[in-house]
């Protein structure tokens, strides 16, 4: 007889298959077309990145073998963080194992009992997650409206010690982004504390790739900047940037996800500095890949496709039933084409789609077989 425990867990993971909800690990190595990867300009493969990766490795070891308070925080480390606080124009910052991780010391640690964070509502789970479990009041505003968020600034802004506003540039199911310029006048109206999570706007925005408040000039109304190493610059990890050093502080003294774990190995640190210095002299490449992904939704739309019109390089194609997307992405696979089927609840109920993430490797008949096999299924 199964113990009481398993049971219980089975029967939770029997309903997600049943609805189309269950997730699986598998290992998609082979595929010709990879458009589910968010290494949006093929760098981990690099030899220039691959060479800041041995580099690393071999002066520094395979692991940074200690928290970054002990002997952890390595020369790697501190090149790391001053190259992208002069990228991003911020001061002081800080490196995380995990953009999770990021995410989560922030907003654990620097939100009071007196404090209200605003946050859109369709902020990633690191976020989301964190802010449920905490004290400090929290209040979601509908997705990119900023009227709304103008509301509730409105009427809460005096009645909390500190206000923060929290919100990605690009969002990742969707690939949309807020007016930031919109943000920034809010701000100067009730001086908020403004977090912004560029993990997906760095490398792809910006004319020195530094993200979506750069391309829209505010980068200095930005209070703290968030951004990982896993996505465009073809590492892991994840950075915190701000001018406040009380802050960066803080975070060092306080924050458990930082002080509590084995640091970031040297070889990640080495390939992001790598590829951070290729990303920044990359803008034509970038706005090729964006281009090339403009060029898909256009003819999504013309076969009456649902999915957004922004400019960025992620294009989601919603299906609604998780089975459908999970078919059609399947579908996709056989002919070697990879591409996320998204599913509840990491996107709304009724939203189920197929992420397409383009990179600088998506050739024009790739785009033109995706299209082909898609309204092939649609026929069916």
């Amino acid at each position: 007889m199964s113990h009481p425990l398993e049971s219980r867990l089975q029967n939770e993971l029997n309903q997600r298959q049943a609805t189309g909800l269950l997730r699986t690990l598998e290992v998609l190595d082979t595929c010709s077309a990879n458009l589910i990867s968010n290494d949006y300009f093929q760098l981990r493969s690099h030899p220039q990145v691959i060479e800041g990766a041995r580099s690393a490795l071999e002066r520094y070891g395979a692991s940074s073998s200690a928290s970054p308070l002990l002997s952890g925080f390595l020369p790697c480390h501190e090149q790391l963080i001053g190259q992208l606080k002069a990228w991003k124009q911020k001061s002081g910052g800080l490196l995380f194992n995990t953009g999770f991780m990021a995410n989560q010391a922030l907003l654990t640690h620097l939100p009071g009992s007196k404090d209200l964070v605003l946050a859109d509502r369709l902020i990633h789970h690191s976020i989301a997650q964190t802010l449920g479990k905490c004290d400090t009041r929290f209040k979601r505003y509908h997705h990119l409206d900023l009227d709304h968020l103008e509301e509730l600034l409105h009427e809460n802004f005096s009645n909390y010690e500190t206000v923060f506003v929290v919100t990605e540039s690009v969002f990742s199911m969707d690939g949309d982004y807020p007016d930031l310029v919109r943000i920034a006048a809010l701000k100067q109206k009730y001086p908020f504390i403004w977090i912004l999570d560029e993990a997906h706007g760095t490398g792809v925005f910006g004319p020195t790739g530094g993200g979506l408040a750069e391309e829209q000039g505010v980068l200095s109304e930005v209070d703290i900047l968030v951004g990982t190493l896993g996505k465009a610059l073809a590492s892991m990890g994840a950075y915190v940037l701000t001018n406040s050093k009380t802050i960066i502080d803080y975070l060092v003294n306080f924050s458990g996800e930082l002080i509590y774990s084995t640091y970031l190995g040297p070889p990640q640190a080495g390939a992001a500095e790598a590829a951070l210095k290729i990303i920044q002299q990359s803008q034509t490449t970038a706005r090729n890949i964006r281009n090339t992904a403009n060029g898909f939704r256009e003819l999504l739309k013309k076969d009456d496709w649902q999915t957004h019109n922004f400019d960025s390089q992620i294009v989601p194609v919603i299906v609604g039933d998780p089975k459908d997307a999970l078919e059609l992405r399947n579908k996709l696979l056989e002919h070697g084409i990879l591409v996320g089927a998204v599913r509840p609840p990491t996107v709304p109920q009724n939203s189920s789609r197929l992420r397409f993430s383009f990179h600088a490797g998506v050739r024009e008949e790739t785009v033109e077989e995706i299209i082909t096999l898609l309204n092939s299924w649609k026929r069916k």
